[in-house]
């Protein structure tokens, strides 16, 4: 959850939906997203909305859990006839720094107030130091069924560039731990560019993280956000900008890699062990689904209508005790803005976008980048832009040219 919140219109204090947004709940899956603020320490690169002890002072993980769970009681009143959730997501923050307990008690009441598909996948991130097999036990029984590993790198140098606390080997334990405890799906998160980082510390992440057989691989090329620590000490110079070809040839390395080794991208920034092992939770956002999200700072989308909820945790247990909406505010969407989201997120999958969404201008830039070698011609031919790895590389050029004119 960044942790800067748009500016948008006065939301309800009830946190009503208009009636078309409701009637459309319907018509696609639903998922719970449940944000968990709390930091060991704060990374030098992040931007989320996330808040060590420090900074939190007398605000409880108490007090965070029974406003979470209040929130769920509000978003069932609000949503009366949801289907039943086809994902569970704690991310952070550091949700491991909850108690097991805590984290099984939200399940439980997500699982109580909307119900859940038989497979309905319930992931929550961790940081690999962050976590005992007993916790990871405890979390497996709970219900919790895939688990994702902030690793980032296996280079201690670049860690300590990224002020990650963790040693390269933890992420090894941790692994194991999680398969002792039942997990037989588990996700790596890895970050390519870091500023110092090598090629060949990069392909010695790559081999790290591949000897470790996870079921899917999340790796995301450094952002050096606005107003982090890292961006002050690139602003000094104590730290070398990122390299945009750095970056393309890393991630070049990674798809040869990866695909090597069995995996298949579905996701410009995410490979798997086949289809089944894509994230699901992932995917309702690519595919513009609907989800409440439960926490401070947390953004939801349901039938049209995107809000978020107020940052600090403890703002956010003011408004769940005195009754309250948590959100700060929201926004309406219209079918441009939908339309717009809809390709700038389906063109990134392995499945592209259907050439009817972007029109018959749309269709031309496409055929244009067939001939630039951006998207598959055979694909496009079929009725669907795919973006080839060259494509892929400047998906953000790709979109910017298909949402110029709509037609």
């Amino acid at each position: 959850m960044p942790s800067a919140l748009p500016d948008g219109e006065a939301a309800p204090t009830d946190g009503r939906l208009p009636d078309a947004a409701i009637r459309e709940v319907g018509s696609a899956e639903v998922s719970a997203y449940v944000h968990v603020p709390f930091c060991t320490t704060r990374c030098g690169y992040c931007d989320f909305n996330t808040y060590t002890a420090s900074e939190l002072g007398d605000v409880s993980q108490t007090q965070y859990v029974g406003a979470i769970l209040t929130e769920i009681k509000l978003a069932r009143e609000v949503v009366p006839h949801a289907p039943p959730l086809s994902s569970i997501f704690f991310g952070g923050g550091t949700p491991t720094l909850l108690p097991a307990d805590d984290q099984s008690l939200i399940v439980r009441a997500l699982v109580e107030s909307f119900g859940a598909q038989a497979d309905c996948e319930v992931t929550t991130e961790a940081n690999p130091e962050s976590v005992t097999r007993e916790q990871l036990e405890a979390l497996r029984a709970a219900g919790v069924n895939r688990i994702s590993f902030g690793m980032q790198s296996s280079v201690e140098h670049v860690l300590h560039t990224l002020d990650r606390t963790h040693r390269p080997d933890s992420v090894a334990r941790a692994v194991t731990s999680a398969r002792a405890a039942g997990f037989d799906n588990i996700s790596l998160d890895l970050i390519y560019g870091t500023p110092g980082e090598s090629v060949a510390d990069w392909r010695t992440s790559l081999s790290a993280a591949l000897e470790l057989e996870p079921e899917h691989v999340s790796a995301y090329a450094l952002i050096v956000e606005p107003g982090t620590a890292l961006a002050r000490r690139v602003a000094r110079g104590e730290l070398a900008p990122v390299d945009d070809d750095d970056q393309a040839k890393k991630y070049e390395m990674t798809d040869a890699a990866l695909s090597a080794a069995g995996y298949e991208w579905y996701e410009v920034s995410n490979w798997s062990r086949g289809a089944s092992l894509r994230s699901r939770h992932n995917l309702g956002y690519w595919h513009s689904a609907h989800w409440w999200g439960f926490g401070p700072g947390a953004h939801s989308h349901i039938g049209g209508v995107r809000w978020w909820n107020v940052k600090h945790p403890r703002a956010y247990a003011e408004r769940m005790a005195a009754g309250r909406s948590p959100a700060h505010a929201r926004e309406l969407l219209d079918d441009d803005d939908r339309w717009l989201e809809r390709v700038l997120l389906e063109v990134r999958l392995r499945e592209g976008v259907d050439v009817e969404v972007i029109g018959s201008v749309g269709r031309e830039v496409a055929s244009e980048m067939v001939r630039e070698g951006l998207a598959d011609e055979d694909l496009l031919a079929s009725g669907r832009l795919v973006l080839t790895l060259k494509g892929r590389l400047l998906a953000d050029h790709v979109v910017r040219r298909l949402t110029e004119h709509r037609g």
